[in-house]
């Protein structure tokens, strides 16, 4: 198996091309946006107009786009994946969507000869890059040892996490409520080191030699004390998203889930404030409360 595909080429979607194309795989892929098409072009990508040009060129297909329904799209519309992968081929649903959007999609291909590998994604725009993303990946096992070339040229963790679609994405919905709720604690205590006079490169220091310290608190630490509240590869719409799910699955199961609550109004309030940031912007609107700012040294 040589022949795979990408749909939805942005931060997250070209560090799967990129390390499909690494290992040796060709990749036809399609973006409404331009840009993101020349880069993937200039990379070795082969850009195809049509989702059905890369279903018909393609044994295994990425879809990395932003929403359910566009998943639903993709895949089942009468130009989708579905209906145009030739049989034994595999639908890989890397997106993250809500549980029950990944199960509706299994029952409508049902039958159709190709496998759906519920596998969303973690590790965000550096793991996408880099090829060291973890993968939370459900179908048959069958499926899962045949694709698992595809599926171990992008990831440096895959975890089978069960045999049917919407397993994958339920795991990820829990993943996303402890994430955003880290997210949370740290832009708080950025805040607070702020107001007291605590220079940013101290709390960074301390942070990520203790044992709060972890990827997400010390990356998110790190751009915020460097002030890069845009263009870093994680835009807060994706985030706010994938909280809204995880809220949604615990209204869904009657699970309270105060702390990714409380986290989710944070981005709630960066969103509306700067809906244009990354995650990181959170802090600014927490920031412009106390008054202080957090840099990496203290200002004289």
């Amino acid at each position: 198996m040589k022949t795979t595909g990408v749909i939805g080429i942005g931060d997250m979607g070209s560090g799967l091309a990129k390390n499909l194309l690494k290992n040796g795989f060709s990749v036809t892929g399609i973006d409404p946006v331009k840009d993101r098409m020349n880069a993937f072009t200039d990379m070795g990508g082969v850009a195809a107009a049509s989702v059905a040009e890369v279903a018909r060129a393609a044994e295994a297909v990425f879809v990395m786009v932003m929403s359910g329904d566009q998943a639903k799209s993709v895949i089942l519309g009468a130009d989708g994946l579905a209906a145009h992968l030739r049989p034994g081929s595999a639908i890989l649903l890397s997106a993250t969507i809500k549980p029950h959007e990944a199960r509706e999609i299994g029952q409508e291909m049902s039958g159709s000869g190709v496998h759906l590998i519920d596998t969303p994604v973690s590790g965000g725009f550096p793991g996408a890059q880099g090829g060291t993303l973890t993968m939370m990946a459900a179908a048959p096992d069958a499926a899962l040892d045949e694709f698992a070339p595809v599926m171990q040229a992008v990831s440096a963790n895959i975890h089978r996490v069960g045999t049917r679609p919407g397993d994958g994405q339920t795991v990820k919905a829990c993943l996303q409520s402890l994430i955003g709720a880290q997210f949370a604690a740290t832009f708080e205590a950025a805040a607070l080191a702020a107001k007291a006079g605590v220079p940013g490169q101290v709390l960074l220091d301390v942070f990520s030699t203790s044992s709060a310290g972890c990827g997400v608190v010390n990356n998110a630490l790190e751009k915020i004390i460097d002030r890069q509240f845009e263009g870093t590869g994680s835009h807060i719409n994706t985030m706010h998203k994938d909280l809204t799910i995880s809220m949604g699955l615990g209204e869904e199961l009657g699970v309270p889930l105060h702390t990714a609550s409380a986290a989710m109004q944070i981005f709630h309030a960066g969103r509306t404030r700067y809906p244009d940031g990354d995650n990181w912007v959170c802090t600014r609107v927490i920031e412009e409360i106390v008054g202080a700012e957090l840099h990496r040294q203290a200002k004289p």
